[in-house]
């Protein structure tokens, strides 16, 4: 065997593998086996595990948001060059839009297909064509070279290109199954948000900050309706989700509890004056700091009479300050409610496919801030379905959503 080759421990005198050149000592690299095990250097433990799912979970999500722009990309680079060329070249139009600089990205594009066609690889009739043939790194080629064709559709063709850069790295780990950091994958879905807006991709933009796109979520979902995170308390959510995260940008905002401090003290009120004067819709619902309700609650926590009534208060009074400062108050709704409170939501573009909601149940002995967390997502797949023939939500956050409207509509303002 070579010198690569692996050291045996010594045999006995006068056996089979014994040999003069093994120093004595030496240690067999074969050690015993578990029954079943497939061999020790193949075994992996939870921490192994752990670190492949995590893996797997950051390259689906970054793929994910890669497909979302490539197929954009391949959208706009048909409907502003297929006008200019087809007519001419027909169904070469796009080998005619690379010209001599794209040839050879472009005949290979083609051969791929060819191939494709005789294994059976095309599954979908729509994608039988060169276009669907091309890599991001050459439909940006594409649109690099007759910007003037794209110039009067896209606003900057830097914010184009940079975008585009910064996915180059996330497109070059994902297609190698190399390992991809939490900082490169936050920034690739930045850049395809971005990006997808700059594209013009309509109102449906998913947030690459609020709630990113899961595909561990897509494969298992169903299993848990929509929700799609949980969390043992709300330090825990916070640091994965900060509140300018989950609040920043929002179209519209409602939220429903006892103080609501997860807003008011993690979101600063001049934050809320700007989500309100870009045309957001906020709906805030407090316990009122003078009912019963709240006084039992400061029984059940064990604390000082009047010390949670008026922490109450002070959010409310900070909240009406906020208001106060609006050109229009009438888009930042407070009221007060006297019921028991069940729970605390905090509903984010309820209405739109983007939506979420963070949501914890009021429990005896337990503060809002240590009590378990729900992260769900509206509109997700499989959330409805057909009763007595009409088309039903199914899942946590329509229940959420329709019981803050009841509570809204029974809640009286606060002038």
């Amino acid at each position: 065997m070579g010198s690569g080759g692996l050291e045996l421990p010594p045999g006995d005198d006068g056996q089979e593998g014994t040999s003069p050149d093994v120093p004595p000592g030496a240690v067999s690299l074969a050690r015993p086996m578990d029954v079943g095990a497939i061999g020790p250097e193949l075994d992996w433990d939870a921490r192994d595990w752990h670190e492949v799912r995590t893996r797997a979970q950051r390259a689906g999500r970054a793929y994910i948001w890669l497909n979302l722009v490539e197929q954009r990309l391949r959208a706009v680079v048909a409907a502003v060059l297929r006008p200019v060329y087809e007519p001419v070249h027909g169904d070469e139009w796009v080998i005619a839009a690379a010209g001599p600089a794209g040839q050879e990205w472009v005949q290979r594009a083609v051969a791929v297909r060819e191939v494709s066609r005789r294994k059976g690889y095309l599954l979908d009739p729509a994608d039988d064509n060169v276009l669907s043939f091309l890599t991001l790194p050459q439909l940006r080629e594409l649109m690099v070279q007759h910007w003037p064709c794209f110039e009067p559709y896209l606003d900057e063709r830097r914010d184009v290109e940079l975008a585009l850069d910064e996915l180059e790295v996330t497109r070059n780990v994902v297609s190698r199954n190399r390992a991809l950091s939490e900082a490169v994958l936050n920034q690739a879905e930045r850049a395809s948000a971005r990006l997808l807006e700059v594209l013009g991709a309509g109102g449906d933009v998913p947030s690459a900050r609020r709630l990113p796109v899961d595909a561990v979520e897509d494969l298992v979902g169903d299993r848990y309706a929509d929700v799609v995170a949980v969390h043992s308390d709300r330090v825990r959510l916070l640091r994965q989700f900060p509140a300018e995260d989950l609040f920043g940008g929002a179209r519209r905002l409602d939220a429903l509890g006892i103080g609501l401090n997860l807003l008011v003290q993690n979101f600063s009120g001049r934050r809320l004056i700007r989500l309100a004067e870009a045309g957001g819709r906020v709906r805030l619902l407090f316990l009122n700091p003078a009912s019963s309700a709240i006084k039992r609650r400061e029984r059940e926590l064990g604390i000082k009479r009047g010390e949670l009534s008026r922490a109450v208060e002070m959010n409310i009074l900070h909240m009406r300050r906020v208001r106060a400062r609006l050109r229009d108050p009438g888009a930042f709704g407070i009221q007060v409610f006297d019921e028991t409170p069940r729970f605390t939501a905090y509903l984010v573009d309820g209405d739109g496919a983007d939506g979420m909601a963070v949501v914890q149940s009021y429990l005896r002995r337990t503060r809002g801030m240590e009590a378990p967390v729900l992260v769900l997502r509206n509109g997700r797949d499989g959330t409805k379905v057909v009763k007595s023939g009409q088309m039903e939500e199914v899942g946590l956050f329509p229940t959420y959503r329709e019981e803050f409207e009841l509570m809204w509509a029974d809640s009286r303002p606060v002038s």
